[in-house]
């Protein structure tokens, strides 16, 4: 019977919580004007759009099953 892989980008992209809650960052956040040289958005964009969100529960089960849980 062959292992059980979970989906690595998957992993990257969410953390799980002690409680087993799922949290991913918020969008607009992890690539392009976020971390470029000259920032194209405002600074109160990138406030707005700082921290860990809790993954929508339609979406749950679906990541559950990519992170192998």
């Amino acid at each position: 019977m062959p292992k059980m892989k979970r989906n690595s980008s998957m992993a990257d992209r969410i953390k799980v919580t002690g409680r087993g809650k799922l949290l991913r960052l918020r969008v607009r956040r992890k690539a392009g004007a976020a971390f470029a040289s000259t920032p194209v958005r405002s600074t109160a964009h990138h406030r707005r759009h700082t921290g860990m969100v809790e993954v929508a529960k339609n979406d749950t089960k679906r990541v559950r099953r990519l992170l192998g849980r």
